[in-house]
């Protein structure tokens, strides 16, 4: 197992209110979230991001720690796996010329609105069964995503990053996780879309048994 690391520490912020959200927050929304279509995306807060648009304040500022810790250049290759509609692999792209990117989500819908710049590069599918040959990447992220199976095909897709690297330990995650109860009760009012939410210990433990061996940390809002 790898590394316990906030590799994400220069992503900004959210600036809204967590405690509230989750007063508002219907089940139905959750349902409208989880699929993953253009309400969730680009629909009201109710039931996702409320506009997802490509802003360089957030990934520009973490792809250099990524590029320093998994030592990139433009001669590797990565994943993203849950790219959403591409704005990190873009600033890859941008930051790193040359680099090769590829990126996958579930969300045909996010696909088919993603950056002209690197649409060539994303496919729909699942994380549960990655469409990539054996030791393909050097470097793989998945970011605020895999929280969002059911802890069964959670374990199904971190073996898939396991078998599509080139090399193990060369990947990052960040899933839905929290410390105390506090924390907790601010992670069930916050979350849409996670099925798969547990203390970062438990995580940690799950990570060993399913021999996941990349680094790891947590969205905690």
């Amino acid at each position: 197992m790898g590394q316990e690391i906030d590799l994400m520490h220069n992503y900004p912020k959210t600036k809204r209110d967590v405690s509230g959200r989750g007063h508002t927050k219907t089940e139905a929304d959750r349902a409208i979230a989880r699929k993953f279509g253009k309400e969730f995306f680009d629909g009201t807060r109710d039931t996702g991001y409320g506009g997802f648009k490509y802003m360089p304040r957030f990934w520009q500022p973490v792809i250099p720690d990524f590029a320093q810790h998994f030592s990139l250049d433009a001669s590797s290759h990565i994943l993203d796996v849950g790219c959403a509609k591409g704005f990190m692999l873009y600033d890859f792209k941008q930051l790193i010329p040359g680099i090769q990117v590829s990126g996958l989500d579930i969300s045909e819908y996010a696909i088919e609105n993603a950056l002209e710049a690197v649409k060539p590069d994303l496919v729909v599918g699942s994380a549960t069964e990655l469409p990539y040959e054996n030791n393909t990447f050097d470097a793989l992220f998945s970011i605020t995503t895999l929280h969002n199976l059911e802890v069964d095909d959670l374990a199904k897709a971190l073996i898939e990053i396991e078998r599509v690297l080139k090399q193990p330990g060369k990947s990052f995650i960040t899933v839905d996780a929290y410390r105390n109860d506090e924390e907790k009760e601010r992670m069930e009012a916050w979350n849409l879309t996670a099925k798969t939410m547990m203390h970062v210990d438990e995580w940690k433990a799950f990570f060993k048994q399913v021999g996941y061996t990349g680094d790891y940390y947590w969205f905690i809002p």
